[in-house]
């Protein structure tokens, strides 16, 4: 069974940085990888970002692009999502999640953190 556990959110304003981390237990490299979706009010969940296990690819949305960054480590079982330039469009809770590709969510998600981008 695998059990994911976020950290790192919190209230920060426009143009500043955020870094989320998801600790992992359990048979996680049976997947895809690893990766992270968020949930705004009254709206879907969405894909942020992901990587590969094997060959370490990684994939974002368009709308973070160029903010938002992705990384791993194998050995501690430990994902971090490092958001740069945030906007008020960033705030949602966001979660961690094993993937079973690199845009698709496998069912084992974490609790989620806020993240709340103010003007």
């Amino acid at each position: 069974q695998v059990q994911l556990v976020e950290s790192g959110g919190g209230l920060v304003q426009a143009g500043g940085s955020l870094r989320l981390s998801c600790a992992a237990s359990g048979r996680i490299f049976l997947y895809y990888g690893m990766g992270w979706f968020r949930q705004a009010p009254g709206k879907e969940r969405e894909f942020v970002a992901a990587f590969s296990w094997i060959g370490g690819r990684t994939s974002y949305a368009d709308s973070v692009k160029g903010r938002f960054t992705i990384s791993r480590d194998n050995a501690k079982k430990t994902m971090t999502l490092q958001m740069n330039s945030l906007k008020p469009e960033d705030t949602a809770v966001y979660y961690c999640v094993v993937m079973r590709s690199d845009s698709q969510p496998q069912g084992s998600w974490g609790q989620g953190t806020q993240v709340t981008v103010s003007l």
